[in-house]
């Protein structure tokens, strides 16, 4: 049964007997009985028991298979969102160096236009040429990242090669954007303990062991039974009437036989005309019980374990959480200082520009300035996306992935998202 575990049972018992002994009252003879019984313990096995432990276990694990599920679909996600915004970086890079290569070739042809009229030495020409071939080779350099990244994406996101995305160009039109919202720190810490896979699995487990507890705590008491039992007996068949007898004069001569048969002993079960029942309370104690309290200490100990677990998960938790956000905070002050770098470059460039046009500046200085604008270039495009990396981290470490993307984990009892 599966409250209070119970156990009944039910059976079912017939036969049919024929002798050749003349002193046999009936023959053939066919029996019938029908036996209910139920045991119902008092004490060991009430409240669990070795089935019932086992069911409450393997439910936990469905459950801890759901949690694991989950945590593969966190984790798949947050690896497709990190590999856009890498492919967004890459493309934004590649167009970085494309304008620092036009303005290196920009320069080559300024030079040789300089050289022509007699207002500048063939050997800046010369530098400028090898400013452009550096540059070709950066641009080249980001072409290649810029498809390794493509094809990182397409691993995540297609079936397979015969996809219709996999020959496909990915032209992203998502573009990062910077918005210094606030961060509620204690509010993604508490939803963090709610919601992250590790502590919840860790938790289903503490559920194990609690059940498994239990259990072996069950079995160290003593095994007390009430056991009932009703029992229904029928007889049927042909009767021998012997001499003498009230039946003689019926069936005439020194003897007679009552015609009967299978439907007799039935007749006799339905109408339970010869019932038995009995009650009774059994006690068991074994002398010795070193095996189940030793389980019982182990489990005990496993339980105490799993909980200094939990408090130790919940801590890195609180952990991760702060500095995740506090990554976030720091980040934004690059992305600030990034853009201030790089507008001054700007200004630089133009500068030395304009004083190299009026010779009061020399082909090196604009060389450097172009090289200093175009790493303050990448400076910024790469610190906008450690930003985008930080918000998706940051959303892993709270397991907030799933909401924001719109999926649902269905439990394998068919039941809504854990």
């Amino acid at each position: 049964m599966k409250w209070g575990g119970g156990q009944y049972d039910v059976t079912w018992n017939s036969n049919r007997v024929e002798s050749n002994n003349i002193f046999t009252t009936f023959n053939p003879s066919f029996g019938a009985n029908m036996t209910l019984g139920y045991t119902q313990p008092l004490l060991r096995g009430f409240r669990t028991d070795p089935q019932r432990t086992q069911l409450v276990v393997s439910r936990i694990n469905r459950d801890i298979s759901d949690i694991d599920l989950e945590q593969t679909v966190i984790n798949t996600l947050a690896n497709v969102r990190l590999a856009y915004w890498e492919l967004v970086y890459a493309r934004a890079a590649v167009a970085v160096q494309q304008q620092a290569l036009e303005l290196a070739e920009q320069l080559v042809r300024d030079n040789r236009a300089r050289v022509e009229i007699g207002t500048l030495a063939p050997i800046d020409v010369v530098q400028a040429q090898s400013e452009a071939a550096a540059r070709r080779q950066l641009l080249a350099q980001a072409i290649r990242t810029l498809r390794t990244n493509e094809l990182t994406l397409k691993q995540l996101i297609v079936g397979g090669t015969a996809d219709e995305l996999w020959d496909a160009e990915i032209n992203p039109t998502d573009q990062p954007r910077i918005e210094a919202t606030p961060i509620d720190l204690e509010g993604a810490i508490r939803g963090a303990l709610d919601r992250r896979t590790d502590v919840s699995r860790v938790r289903r487990q503490l559920d194990i062991n609690d059940a498994e507890v239990d259990n072996f705590r069950n079995s160290t008491l003593p095994q007390l039974d009430l056991v009932g039992s009703y029992q229904l007996t029928g007889q049927g068949g042909s009767r021998l009437v012997p001499a003498g007898s009230s039946f003689e004069a019926i069936f005439g001569g020194a003897g007679g036989v009552i015609p009967g048969g299978y439907g007799d002993a039935i007749n006799d079960i339905v109408d339970a005309d010869y019932p038995f029942w009995s009650v009774e309370l059994r006690m068991s104690y074994p002398l010795g019980q070193s095996a189940d309290k030793a389980a019982y200490e182990r489990a005990r100990l496993q339980q105490q374990q799993a909980q200094a677990q939990i408090r130790q998960i919940e801590l890195q938790i609180a952990v991760e959480v702060t500095n995740a956000a506090l990554q976030i905070d720091a980040i934004q002050q690059q992305i600030e200082a990034a853009t201030a770098s790089r507008e001054l470059a700007e200004e630089q460039l133009r500068a030395e520009e304009s004083k190299f046009e009026v010779g009061l500046s020399t082909n090196f200085f604009v060389v450097q300035a172009q090289r200093d604008l175009a790493t303050a270039q990448d400076t910024e495009l790469r610190a906008i996306l450690d930003y985008q990396r930080a918000l998706i981290e940051f959303e892993r470490a709270q397991r907030t992935s799933l909401g924001n993307a719109g999926v649902t984990v269905v439990g394998g009892g068919g039941g809504g998202a854990p």
